[in-house]
Parts: structure tokens; sequence; C-alpha cells
């Protein structure tokens, strides 16, 4: 779902899992549980630093794995393997973090930042996950961005399936 807010438009995602608010939570501020499901199909992640807590970095290598995402990221003149980063804002213990990604990873495009939210809802044995994202410098890259985020939040509906 797509909505404006204020002068930026966002992108929300919103999922339930069969999980432990713990599970979830160190899905996001540990090294391990970053690295067990972060980016699209066909992509992995190395963490290199992570430092959960407000003004906190998270650096990390975003690899291209899968040989439809290699051929794609050469066509695109993008190295296979890109250095990323994110700055944690914002985190309430397992209720609500924020940060900011470093968008400078796009040939021809000056760098610049989006933010995202993620917040987390406990009901029962389930764990309700809303993720809200600024969205990107173009329709194009925003439509890729969605794209991408579905395909790992899909990695997370098949590892809570139980």
């Amino acid at each position: 779902m797509m909505t404006a807010t204020g002068n930026r438009s966002t992108v929300t995602f919103d999922r339930s899992y069969t999980a432990t608010l713990d599970e979830v939570w160190e899905l996001w501020t540990t090294k391990d549980g970053f690295e067990s499901w972060w980016g699209p199909e066909g992509f992995s992640v190395k963490v290199h630093e992570l430092d959960a807590r407000p003004e906190g970095l998270l650096r990390y290598d975003m690899i291209a794995t899968a040989p439809e995402q290699v051929a794609f990221m050469k066509q695109a003149g993008m190295p296979l393997s890109t250095p990323s980063s994110l700055t944690y804002t914002e985190l309430t213990p397992k209720t609500r973090l924020a940060y900011r990604h470093a968008v400078d990873f796009i040939p021809g495009v000056a760098p610049y930042n989006v933010s995202s939210v993620v917040e987390l809802q406990v009901s029962g044995n389930t764990v309700r996950m809303t993720v809200t994202i600024d969205t990107m410098h173009s329709e194009e890259w925003t439509k890729r961005t969605s794209m991408g985020w579905s395909s790992q939040l899909n990695k997370l509906d098949k590892r809570f399936q139980r």
C-alpha cells in the first residue's frame, strides 16, 4: 500500500508471524538474525558491524548470488557485492525501531537517504510486524524496492510457517 505523508510518500508492508517477540526482534538487532533473512531472494548479506542503538550503525554487503540477479546486476552496470549501511534512529525494545538507509549504490543517482519504521505488536502467539518505508527517487526504483521487500518478507513467511 502506498500513501503520502508530508512531502514524501511511503509504502507499508504488514505481516503476522506465529513467533515470539524475541525471535522477530532479533531479526532486526543481531548479526545472525539480520543475515538470516535480509535481502530479496537471490541475494545474501554479510554483516560487518551492527550497533543496535539510536545513531548506531549497521554496515553490510548485499551480494547477488542467484544467476538471474547476477545477470541483472551486470546488465545494470552494478557490482555483484555492494556495501550498504543504515543508521538506527530509534529503538524502543521489542516495540519499534526506525532507521535511515543510505541509497548510494545506484549508478548516475546522487546519494540520498530513505527512512523506515518497523512496529511490532503481540497478540497471543502472533507477532504483527508493520514496516513503513520512504519511496525512492523514481517510480521505477520504488517498484524495485517494493518487490525486494516483498521477496525478503516472503523469506520470513516461510521461516515462521510451523
